[in-house]
């Protein structure tokens, strides 16, 4: 393999296992914020036995995306020298605004969120919470405003080959940033809804049924009821500006090849991308178009049309089916769970064998989302103006192979510490409760 492709693969584990933590801290410092505001309200201790168990997963998981981040943003200069030497003046404000408005929120008040419950007032404590959840989001939506510019890019000039910035409300709002904010935001939420349910399933089992895993369990579930289908809304329209805005990507996710009126709905193939065709189609006349453009005659583009430049298919496709099944499988499992509490109160222990399957699905579906919107983008790093290749550094292919060989002995080390972490919590927290203690 050439260092083109070895750079691409370092950089897709790096983005991979970077991913896996601030998809969790997006959105479980809100929930944190909710268990301690329910506490302010009730006084009842078992939203804080909530907020202090699940604090701890927060700062160890902030921690890994801290270090993480790092780690990929070296790959800039290391690898990608043509990235910042062309749309630097972009891409480097919008970094160092997240730097300044969100990281530095964040670092700053979670030494109060974890270490200052009793030693501060409790509004200033359930202040530094609502700022650190705050940072988390100003974070994303700073990231997600750089990475929507390099979908859709606006607000721009090119002067011999450099982007210029024209219009920064045009650069941080580009047409693909709402919809592909609120479609991460979600999937945070999702995300934490499972791994929260998946938790405190893995205590019941193991016979730590109190009061606190009994709400917590409510909580995560209802999350997840009202924010699956809200996520497959979203997700939705978010389709619909794909295909006015990036429609070789939307082609490479239904793998369709010809343009036609009246596209089906392939649910299934093997997408041959040699012949250019499908193996062992199966789909729905007309269904496609119905969904895009909602007219069963209307017209979807085909990947013929874009004379190469366009993404690998495969990929894209089984990515996007990935995600589709396990949002419809979340739902599922959410309406489910709150039909069984609404009946029952309590779960059956088969559906808590079920929520534990569920713990990592949020982590299988992110990932699967975002390759299809980072590989949906190729052969384009920034789109219809800078090339993959065009950015990559002339580094020999074995010093390449050397560091991706590192970078993953070293990330699977760390997934397999930080799950151990996790399940070494939930049984120190069960531990606790048998014991009549707090798990502070």
């Amino acid at each position: 393999m050439d260092a083109f492709l070895l750079s691409r693969l370092q950089f897709a584990a790096n983005i991979s296992f970077h991913i896996l933590f601030p998809t969790i801290t997006i959105s479980l410092g809100w929930v944190l914020l909710y268990f301690k505001l329910q506490y302010r309200s009730s006084g009842n201790a078992k939203w804080m036995d909530l907020y202090f168990f699940f604090t701890k997963i927060f700062a160890l998981t902030f921690s890994l995306g801290v270090v993480t981040g790092v780690t990929m943003s070296f790959q800039f200069g290391t690898n990608w020298p043509g990235y910042m030497n062309t749309v630097g003046n972009i891409a480097g404000p919008l970094l160092a605004y997240e730097v300044l408005t969100a990281f530095f929120l964040e670092a700053t008040f979670l030494g109060i969120m974890l270490f200052a419950f009793r030693r501060v007032p409790s509004w200033l404590h359930t202040l530094a919470t609502f700022l650190v959840a705050a940072g988390t989001t100003l974070s994303a939506f700073w990231i997600l405003a750089l990475n929507s510019w390099m979908q859709t890019p606006a607000g721009f000039e090119m002067i011999d080959g450099v982007a210029h910035a024209t219009s920064w409300e045009e650069i941080v709002f580009t047409p693909s940033m709402p919809y592909r904010l609120f479609h991460t935001l979600l999937g945070s939420g999702l995300t934490v809804a499972f791994l929260m349910a998946g938790l405190l399933a893995y205590r019941w089992l193991r016979g730590d049924r109190g009061a606190d895993v009994k709400s917590g369990l409510k909580v995560s579930l209802v999350l997840a009821a009202v924010l699956a289908p809200v996520q497959a809304v979203v997700g939705d329209l978010h389709g619909i500006n794909t295909r006015d805005y990036q429609p070789a990507k939307l082609a490479a996710m239904e793998a369709h090849w010809e343009s036609m009126n009246g596209a089906p709905m392939v649910l299934f193939a093997l997408p041959d991308g040699k012949e250019r065709r499908n193996r062992m189609e199966v789909s729905v006349p007309k269904l496609g178009s119905l969904i895009v453009t909602r007219d069963p005659n209307g017209y979807i583009r085909g990947l013929n049309e874009f004379e190469g430049f366009h993404p690998p298919v495969a990929p894209v496709f089984w990515s996007f089916r990935v995600m589709v099944g396990l949002g419809t499988l979340m739902i599922l499992v959410a309406f489910a769970g709150v039909a069984l509490l609404w009946k029952r109160r309590l779960l059956p222990d088969w559906f808590i064998r079920v929520l534990m399957l569920m713990m990592f699905s949020g982590w299988i579906a992110t990932l699967a989302g975002w390759y299809v919107t980072e590989v949906g983008r190729q052969p384009w790093l920034v789109q219809g103006v800078l090339l993959t290749r065009d950015a990559v550094a002339d580094l020999p292919p074995a010093h390449v192979g050397l560091t991706l060989t590192a970078y993953l002995v070293t990330y699977a080390l760390l997934l397999a510490a930080y799950l151990a972490s996790l399940f070494y919590l939930a049984r120190r927290a069960g531990v606790a409760a048998e014991k009549g203690e707090t798990v502070s």
